[in-house]
């Protein structure tokens, strides 16, 4: 029987769609009586994709590949059996023993026979085609699958001579899974072939799109367990194909491992009936083909495999000859085998194979409980070993199933090796002139956005912008005049854009890690309030790659780049729920040597900051800024400097140009900083006598001590910028803890700093409120600034203090009153005083 799930027709741009013609370019909801024509309807029942296996084998002839195939998943499935049971003998070449068992058993078993399984069938079909393709494996604790692949086709020995095919390699395998000095208990970027965590529970499917963007000849299998296919990020990662341009990019393979349970329970998924599975992903936009089969797997897997790549080049070259199929049905593939295949039966009476039991350790008292014991035994010599291996070498038979050594998937340069950077405009072409004029201030996020332009123009295949629905919201329009949003499902738009937009932080994050894993360079964009979603995969981004740059055969890639704006400071508007600087917080807290955190205070800083972290390598940066219209403090010239320097005394605000200051004001962030200055600049005016230092902290990890980070002033430095001795009130964009911690080792310090920044005051108000609810408005730090200086021995200040005190609280108080009879901040406060 033929497919009977059908492709939608061709769609020319030009056509009616509907009763009327559309203008392309039109923004709005549909005008009355028109509609978006949906793909041809579909009956439930008809969704299915099925074919005759008995046609297929005759075609494909295949009864030879499948022998070679079944003896290396014979041998795959007994290493990883043997690497979550034994520690010695571990080719069975001897009875076992208790003592040749691991004291701690640790690793999944349940999903490991169906990732050798999926393993197998992507090597047959790479042999058959010549294909460019791997594997990113969405059950992460199935490692031993894929370590036993690895090693079966040589791969572990490339990059890591103790892996060899001997019996020292072999036993250093099987004994070191999670042991220590081995691999761990999932994947990791230590697995050859991995460019996603075996942590990241449901990012699988986003971070295999990532991968395949602008590389047209790659195909990625996708492994997507049942269990992890509950998660909200899987949710949203089946949608990842509408934003996938078949002429410019690769494809992904999903195949859902539905084997049915998870720890302890049944799965969604696994619960679900064919026709239910059909209609959902049917309506994902998927053609769905279900592989049960057990009596013939090997030809229903082998048929699958080869239908779905057929569908693929189908759709691609349709898109690479002109002729695109709107909303292309891609296909996906549902594997439906027990859990924990070919593992221990029965045990005390229970069923393992194909129950929760399976999904970890079947045999957990394989130390002391006899049945689990012989149990054991007879599973893994149910696979044979002796015919499998001589003294750790692979039977010449079994390495048929693999192909040539340049197309295994563990060997795939992309996922490795691919790293080129990118061809960055001159940034000083757009600096902007010096100047505290409020009808002249720039927005640093719009003159950040022509720089991005610049970058998109002259790399239009190796950047991308993954954005949450908030790029011209955050002021960064200036790309959309060289490159446009890319959503295949729009039947209006150009389909080849480098700025991706959808309302999911997780899919933002996690094609920004396979597309930057794969060696391309990408920029995430967003809110400030909604970067904290993320917080949990970006953390075990950093963990990847922290264990990635110790890993000595991978290369260097693209660091990760977000910027923050919208920030907390210019969310009066939205209210409280948008005020979260939380992200700042969580990297702090992650290995120093991976984090770098930018507090660019104009749009020239801004200009230099970008600059860098594009051509930067192996990080995550962090950029805070505003997209507020700001002044340009420094010219592009003090701007560079000022960035190289991470910090420096602004001479021009100072009194006595900083020298032998009263007072250290310190400002880090936009809005703070700001406030800082203007502080600064009353203080000039009301209390002549008090000497003051300006400073601004741009990178923020130079305040850690001495070792804390690869930026970190020296004490030598820290002591000329901040002074020994005098107060420092320092003004933060975030929480003020961030700043303490970071500091809390420096010398000297005790009694002398006080620090202001977000103490979760917020609501729907004015700007100015914002400041003065948090206690860092330019009243607030003039204040601090008076009673620290009196309280260090500032005689000559002591007869005002109080007079000084006394009248910024008052003008505090006016602006409450003022506020709630306007509505809005009086325009003083939104300028800065004569400085």
């Amino acid at each position: 029987m033929p497919p009977v799930a059908t492709q939608p027709e061709k769609l020319d741009s030009k056509q009616k769609i509907g009763k009327e013609q559309l203008d392309p370019d039109h923004p709005g909801p549909l005008p009355p009586g028109c509609y978006i024509k949906p793909s041809p309807p579909l009956n439930t029942k008809d969704l299915l994709i099925t074919q005759n296996l008995d046609d297929f084998t005759a075609k494909y002839q295949e009864a030879e590949a499948f022998k070679a195939m079944e003896k290396a998943r014979r041998a795959a499935n007994y290493l990883a059996a043997a690497m979550i049971f034994l520690k010695d003998n571990v080719d069975l070449s001897q009875p076992l023993k208790r003592e040749h068992i691991k004291p701690r058993l640790l690793g999944h078993w349940g999903t490991c026979p169906a990732i050798t399984f999926i393993y197998s069938h992507c090597d047959n079909i790479i042999k058959k085609h010549d294909l460019d393709m791997f594997l990113v494996v969405g059950p992460g604790h199935g490692a031993p699958g894929v370590l036993a692949n690895l090693y079966l086709e040589g791969t572990l020995a490339k990059f890591d001579s103790r892996y060899s095919w001997s019996e020292e390699g072999f036993r250093n395998l099987v004994r070191g899974f999670s042991w220590p000095g081995g691999f761990p208990s999932h994947v990791n970027a230590e697995v050859p072939g991995s460019i996603h965590e075996g942590g990241e529970l449901g990012y699988a499917l986003s971070v295999s799109f990532g991968a395949v963007m602008d590389n047209p000849d790659v195909i990625v299998t996708c492994i997507v367990g049942d269990g992890e296919a509950e998660t909200g990020p899987t949710a949203t990662g089946w949608h990842s194909y509408k934003y996938i341009d078949p002429k410019e990019s690769g494809a992904v393979l999903p195949i859902l491992n539905a084997n049915g349970y998870k720890i302890s329970e049944p799965t969604i998924f696994g619960s679900m009936a064919d026709e239910e599975l059909a209609a959902l992903f049917s309506g994902y936009g998927y053609q769905v083909r279900i592989v049960e089969n057990m009596e013939k797997i090997d030809v229903d897997m082998s048929a699958a495999m080869e239908w779905a790549y057929g569908e693929i080049r189908r759709i691609q070259q349709a898109a690479r000859s002109g002729n695109p199929i709107a909303k292309p049905r891609w296909p996906m593939l549902i594997l439906r085998t027990p859990k924990g295949w070919t593992g221990p039966q029965e045990v005390h009476g229970k069923q393992i194979v194909g129950t929760w039991r399976a999904h970890q350790v079947p045999l957990p008292h394989v130390h002391t409980d006899d049945e689990e014991f012989a149990a054991l035994e007879k599973w893994l010599r149910s696979y044979k070993p002796e015919e499998l291996f001589n003294k750790g070498v692979p039977n010449e038979d079994l390495l048929k199933a693999f192909p040539k050594p340049e197309r295994m998937m563990g060997r795939n340069p992309k996922t490795y090796a691919a790293y080129k950077p990118l061809d960055l405009p001159d940034f000083k072409n757009l600096g902007c002139k010096q100047t505290l004029k409020r009808d002249e201030w720039q927005s640093c996020m719009v003159v950040g956005g022509k720089y991005l332009a610049g970058v998109i123009e002259k790399n239009p295949a190796s950047f991308r912008i993954f954005s949450p629905d908030e790029l011209e919201s955050n002021k960064l329009s200036a790309v959309l005049e060289k490159t446009h949003r890319n959503f295949q499902w729009d039947p209006f738009s150009d389909k080849d854009g480098r700025v991706i937009e959808v309302l999911s932080e997780h899919q933002c994050q996690g094609w920004m890690q396979g597309y930057t894993l794969t060696g391309r360079v990408a920029l995430f964009p967003s809110y400030e309030s909604f970067l904290p979603i993320i917080t949990t995969m970006v953390i075990q981004y950093a963990k990847f790659q922290k264990v990635a740059r110790e890993t000595k055969w991978r290369k260097d890639i693209a660091s990760i780049t977000y910027i923050e704006s919208s920030t907390l400071w210019r969310q009066e508007h939205n209210g409280y729920s948008h005020q979260n600087p939380s992200f700042i917080d969580a990297l702090i807290n992650l290995k120093t040597n991976m984090i770098r955190i930018y507090f660019p205070p104009d749009a020239n800083t801004l200009l230099s900051t970008i600059d860098h972290c594009l051509a930067s390598k192996n990080y995550v940066n962090l950029i805070v800024s505003s997209k507020q219209p700001m002044p340009l403090w420094l010219s592009m010239e003090e701007a560079i400097k000022h960035c190289r320097a991470g910090a420096s005394i602004w001479r021009k605000f100072s009194t006595y140009e900083g020298k032998d200051p009263d007072v250290v004001l310190v400002g880090c962030g936009n809005e703070t900083m700001f406030e800082v200055v203007a502080a600064a600049a009353m203080l000039k005016i009301d209390a002549p006598d008090l000497r003051i230092r300006v400073i601004n902290v741009t990178d923020l990890m130079v305040l850690s001590a001495k070792g804390g980070h690869p930026h970190a002033l020296s004490q030598e430095a820290f002591d000329a910028l901040f002074t020994k001795t005098r107060p420092i009130v320092f003004n933060f964009h975030g929480y003020p803890a961030v700043v303490r911690g970071l500091i809390f080792d420096r010398e000297s310090l005790a009694g002398r700093l006080s620090v202001h920044g977000y103490n979760e005051e917020g609501t729907t108000t004015t700007p100015f409120k914002m400041l003065t609810a948090n206690g860092v408005s330019r009243f607030h730090i003039a204040i601090d600034a008076l009673l620290s200086a009196s309280r260090s021995g500032h005689r000559e200040l002591d007869l005002d203090v109080h007079v000084l005190v006394s009248e910024y609280q008052s003008r505090l108080r006016a602006h409450d009153h003022y506020i709630l009879k306007y509505g809005d901040d009086p325009e003083d406060l939104k300028d800065l005083p004569q400085v």
